[in-house]
């Protein structure tokens, strides 16, 4: 199985979130107080970020922890099946 980097799928699911609000990068870098070039490596999955800086971003968003958390699990379970319905065709 392909190894799943939980900080990309966060990353995206940041960026998506940021996208459908209609922010710039910029804007929610100034909203969170996270630095705007952290904030780019955290969406493209280069940073891990910490639950302090995902909450001051989501907050930023006008999303809660718990949404995002929501999200990225559905998004690695979707992964993870795919996953095995390969293994499964493959044998």
């Amino acid at each position: 199985m392909k190894t799943i980097l939980l900080r990309k799928v966060m990353g995206e699911t940041l960026r998506e979130l940021r996208m459908h609000a209609g922010m710039t990068l910029r804007e929610v870098s100034v909203t969170s107080m996270v630095s705007l070039g952290y904030l780019s490596e955290i969406e493209r999955g280069h940073k891990e970020a910490s639950s302090e800086v995902l909450f001051s971003v989501v907050a930023a968003l006008g999303v809660s922890l718990s949404d995002l958390l929501s999200m990225v699990s559905d998004k690695v379970a979707l992964v993870e099946a795919r996953a095995e319905s390969k293994v499964a065709l493959a044998a």
